[in-house]
């Protein structure tokens, strides 16, 4: 398989200034990410006439995610990162100032547009850790993707506590979180002018020097399969729970503030070992990587099946995040050394259609178990952590078969 970086690598100090700026970017604008996760539930569980719709506005982020990574991957592969960057912070401000417009007047319908808008946001965010890929060494790779994700660690700490700040700013509940995501975008995305990325024309020129696959061609390929199918796992399964957290911890008995502790902790847990990740991937192997995530998932599942006190939660929580990290994490490194740099654009929307389009489910089912799958909280919070067992038993059947291919066919 070509690497992206079979052309002559660029220089690595150039990939640290801009890793340095989108961790920037992950800490300032990546906090709305939890703010959103947070919000969406609650204020859907006030506004929709049907509990099981709880979730919806956070489904419709992942949905308007989902829905973007087919345009805007190719449009930062034609016109240059920053210029995908910019639509998408100016996307969040203007998804949530309609959502939060929604609140206001109370209109679900409303809510769930800004909430799509917000998605545009989520999915160029997503894009970050492949813009730090970009250029970098292959041995800086893996760092380079970890060092990015790790500015999630300041947004998971500013997000969460910002939430509890604005939750009474207005006389309407919530409405303040909505207002500080407005601001929150509009400065943030002045950071975006400091990258030194590739320009488009430097990559439209390599495009025309290597053959792109098909996207049918693509998924044939096993190592490019499985990337994509260990990190749909990893995420969807991360947002399954997480989505439910908020209701599952109020439903049992518990504050607001709670929620959003345990949101934090979970955030932490996604992020902080991003410091090391990288390292890990290098030392042992992206695929054993991969793996030990899927089984800290898994872990995570347990421990929220055996109790519902706020150790349970948190303990789950912090499992989930971690899980998730070396899963992700992990899947993206596997992915982004299996393309060429003609292929990015397309690999990578297509990695992020597919990977958001079951995080969109997993959301949508979210709502559905957790409201709508038996008499109380506690049943619906154990039907969500009992419906990640075949998707775990899909991605390690996964990593299994291309482990056991011979490396010249995979």
């Amino acid at each position: 398989m070509t690497d992206a970086t079979n052309a002559p690598a660029r220089s690595d100090p150039r990939t640290r200034r801009n890793v340095a700026v989108l961790v920037g970017a992950q800490a300032i604008l990546g906090s709305q990410m939890p703010m959103l996760f947070v919000v969406g539930g609650l204020v859907g569980n006030t506004l929709t006439p049907n509990p099981c719709l709880a979730t919806l506005p956070i489904s419709m982020i992942v949905f308007g995610s989902m829905t973007t990574a087919p345009w805007i991957s190719p449009l930062m592969q034609r016109q240059g990162r920053r210029n995908g960057f910019i639509i998408g912070a100016l996307a969040g401000a203007l998804g949530a100032a309609v959502a939060g417009y929604g609140l206001y007047i109370g209109s679900f319908l409303m809510l769930l547009l800004g909430s799509y808008i917000s998605g545009i946001y989520m999915s160029a965010q997503g894009f970050y850790r492949f813009a730090a890929a970009d250029g970098a060494s292959e041995q800086f790779r893996p760092k380079a993707i970890s060092y990015v994700m790790a500015g999630g660690l300041m947004s998971a700490i500013i997000g969460p506590q910002l939430n509890k700040v604005m939750f009474d700013f207005s006389v309407i509940p919530f409405l303040g979180s909505y207002v500080a995501i407005v601001v929150l975008n509009l400065v943030g995305l002045f950071l975006f002018f400091l990258l030194d990325l590739p320009n488009a024309a430097a990559l439209a020129a390599a495009k025309t020097n290597d053959a792109v696959r098909s996207k049918l061609e693509l998924l044939k390929t096993p190592r490019v399969a499985v990337a994509i199918i260990c990190g749909m796992v990893s995420y969807a399964l991360m947002n399954l729970v997480m989505t439910s957290t908020p209701l599952a911890v109020m439903g049992c008995g518990f504050e607001a503030d709670s929620a959003n502790d345990i949101v934090s902790a979970h955030m932490l847990a996604m992020f902080v070992p991003s410091f090391f990740t990288g390292h890990l991937i290098n030392r042992f192997g992206v695929e054993k990587i991969v793996a030990t995530g899927l089984v800290i998932l898994g872990l995570a599942g347990a421990v929220a099946l055996t109790g519902v006190t706020l150790a349970n939660f948190f303990i789950a929580l912090i499992l989930l995040g971690l899980g998730w990290n070396f899963g992700f994490i992990g899947a993206t490194t596997m992915l982004a050394s299996s393309h060429t740099v003609s292929e990015r654009g397309v690999v990578q929307g297509l990695n992020d259609s597919i990977v958001f389009g079951c995080v969109t489910l997993a959301s949508l089912a979210s709502g559905g178990l957790m409201n709508c799958s038996g008499g109380s909280a506690v049943e619906g919070w154990n039907a969500v952590n009992i419906a990640m067992i075949p998707f775990l038993t899909l991605a390690g059947g996964a990593l299994i078969w291309l482990a056991l291919r011979p490396k010249s066919a995979r």
